[in-house]
Order: structure tokens, then sequence, then C-alpha cells
């Protein structure tokens, strides 16, 4: 089979929509204890968080997916993140654990949504076992 031209484009970037039952209770946690920022255009049926460079996460009531999405986000230090969520009162499925693919631990929002945040692997520490 015969692969399809490929026009040169180059992609922006990827932000997850999850959807969410209480838009309130949402950005209180995403701006209170995860520290985002809510956008500005934001409504009570769709809005867009972010924290620092490049981390968004389109929030949807009631629409656009189901409860229990995962989503990967890269962070420059996940022990600090950590130590940060811990103070906040993040809920915090798995702490930090180290794997090939990155040092990363586990974020629950009010919906069942999993954030993973990741930061590169600990070369002074053995690769774990997976925990999903």
């Amino acid at each position: 089979m015969q692969q399809p031209t490929r026009t040169p484009t180059m992609l922006e970037g990827s932000t997850p929509i999850l959807r969410v039952s209480d838009m309130t209770k949402s950005l209180q946690y995403y701006v209170d204890v995860l520290g985002f920022t809510n956008a500005a255009w934001g409504t009570e049926y769709f809005t867009c968080v972010t924290r620092e460079r490049g981390a968004g996460i389109y929030l949807c009531c009631g629409g656009q997916g189901q409860p229990g999405t995962w989503v990967w986000i890269g962070a420059g230090n996940v022990e600090a993140l950590y130590k940060e969520y811990v103070a906040s009162g993040a809920k915090i499925r798995h702490p930090p654990r180290n794997y090939p693919w990155a040092y990363e631990m586990q974020i629950e929002d009010p919906d069942g949504h999993v954030l993973r945040f990741g930061s590169e692997p600990r070369s002074d520490r053995p690769f774990e076992e997976w925990v999903g």
C-alpha cells in the first residue's frame, strides 16, 4: 500500500479536553490546589487551565469525554512539584517513582482523571515496576 503524501507542517502541540461534572469544584482544585491559572475567557461550561510554559488542559462541563481519562504532563522537577502538592492537599495516587521513561507521580482530580507528572528519569535510583 502506498503511503499518503504528508503536507509539510508543524504540529503546535496538543491539549487534552477533560469532562468535568462541576466546573466550580474543578476550577477550585486546578487553580487553588494544583497551581494552574484559569483562562480569562473561560465560562461555566468550558475553559482552559494552564501552568507555566505549555501545560494546558481544557475543562468541559458535562461533555466531551468520560471520567477517568489519563493525561501526561512533562515537568522540570517532579520532586519539588510533589512537595508542593503534598502541602496544598492534592489527591496523590502515587508519589514519584523512577521508570525508564520518566520520574513520575500520579495526581487525581475531582472527576477521577489521572494527571501523570513526569521529569527525566533519575540516574541515582533504580527503575521501578509500573504502578497504574
